[in-house]
């Protein structure tokens, strides 16, 4: 049987999501979003970021099996719609959270969960986690054999491993003041000694992860960790994904989560588990960019004698950007379903790319519904572009990354064309 009616658990987490961003992230950023540079605009979300710990949602981002509150990917995913529709910086920087656990959840024992998830599952203080990946040189092809791969590299000295390179774009890895999240995953390539990925091995097989804490940051020279600098991004405005650099830097071997060889499995189901949430975000912005657009044509007459939604052209807009909408809905929830229930990530592959590419066309179809009122910044369709334009991009571009690696899974010899749709037969 088909249902795509909601339980009476999702729906109390769509309620409480619409509870706190209708309390919480309504005005927040007009608070934050006045500062002038990207740093610090990031640092004034931190008052907000702290009413989500103590509201429970970083803590709904570790499984009850671990002492967390969370439950199945579809149940993130109507987290993050509902959110997204509100706010996106503050929201990004709660879901890049998520995902910076993501290695640990994954890959770590019970003794490193119990120590490293335990400012998480505190309900208190403003804690960041960070899955540190990508690089100035780019990441698209990182596992591509004859490529030069991961550029920041960690040798085993003693006790310790000693990382040396330089990381960009990865949200929140510089925590609050610069010194570090409270967990950086940070994915390295093994050079033990600092020489260039061989062109004849598997790149996977030179992978591990460590986790960095910011008690290791301040074991360390000042020096050894350093945030070069802090973009200035069009969208998503109040973010921290900085250019860092590691020089030196020492970690304790207690601290390895995956070994040379292990690490590159672990990042990759990472990243599928995300291609599903992006989906979500995607219809959060579309959303919120449909109910404003609708709004306005039926209120608004631009000088004629009824609302605007009674041009033919403007209502014809507006009913394919809602066919989208529920379209990319579906979608995304059939994707985290097959998540949820082992059928692989072809479908998350599909949420990702299909609804981000959506989204902008659609924000800027509503944009042509209201007309030049919609070109003011003091209206929401130019942060909802702007927001909107970064999601065919991060997370895996949908060029260099998704599209790959759906390609890819159509490559195969045994590939079965409909199987992620209806199961395997």
């Amino acid at each position: 049987m088909i249902d795509f009616s909601l339980s009476a658990e999702q729906n109390a987490i769509r309620s409480m999501a619409s509870t706190f961003a209708t309390s919480i992230l309504l005005n927040a950023s007009s608070t934050y979003e006045n500062h002038p540079t990207q740093k610090q605009r990031f640092q004034a979300l931190r008052p907000f970021y702290a009413q989500a710990v103590s509201f429970g949602l970083i803590k709904g981002l570790i499984p009850r099996s671990l002492g967390g509150l969370g439950g199945t990917i579809l149940d993130s995913a109507l987290l993050v719609e509902e959110l997204y529709k509100t706010d996106r910086s503050l929201s990004l920087t709660i879901f890049a959270t998520g995902l910076g656990l993501s290695p640990l959840l994954i890959g770590g024992t019970a003794e490193q969960h119990e120590e490293f998830l335990r400012p998480f599952l505190s309900g208190e203080g403003e804690p960041l986690a960070s899955l540190v990946h990508s690089e100035p040189t780019g990441t698209a092809n990182w596992l591509e054999q004859g490529g030069k791969g991961l550029q920041a590299t960690a040798r085993k000295e003693g006790e310790e491993w000693v990382v040396n390179g330089e990381k960009m774009w990865p949200t929140n890895c510089s925590g609050w003041d610069d010194r570090g999240a409270d967990l950086q995953c940070l994915v390295c390539r093994f050079a033990q000694n600092g020489e260039e990925q061989d062109p004849d091995a598997d790149p996977a097989d030179s992978i591990l992860i460590l986790l960095v804490t910011r008690e290791v940051v301040a074991r360390n020279k000042e020096s050894a960790y350093q945030v070069l600098s802090h973009f200035e991004t069009a969208g998503h405005t109040s973010t921290a994904g900085p250019h860092t650099r590691f020089t030196e830097f020492r970690v304790p071997d207690h601290n390895l989560l995956a070994a040379p060889g292990k690490g590159a499995q672990i990042v990759t189901q990472c990243f599928t588990a995300t291609a599903a949430l992006v989906g979500a975000m995607s219809v959060g912005i579309m959303a919120a960019a449909f109910e404003a657009a609708l709004a306005f044509a039926k209120s608004d007459t631009r000088g004629g004698a009824e609302p605007i939604f009674g041009r033919q052209s403007v209502a014809d807009l507006l009913m394919d950007v809602k066919m989208r909408i529920d379209a990319a809905r579906f979608l995304t929830w059939k994707a985290c379903h097959a998540l949820d229930s082992g059928l692989g990530g072809e479908l998350s592959l599909q949420a990702k790319i299909y609804c981000s590419d959506l989204a902008v066309k659609s924000v800027v179809d509503c944009m042509s519904a209201v007309g030049t009122s919609s070109y003011n910044k003091g209206s929401v369709f130019p942060r909802l572009l702007n927001d909107a334009m970064a999601l065919p991009l991060f997370d895996g571009g949908n060029i260099g990354v998704r599209r790959r690696a759906l390609e890819k899974i159509f490559a195969a010899k045994d590939y079965q064309p409909w199987a992620a749709t209806y199961g395997a037969q």
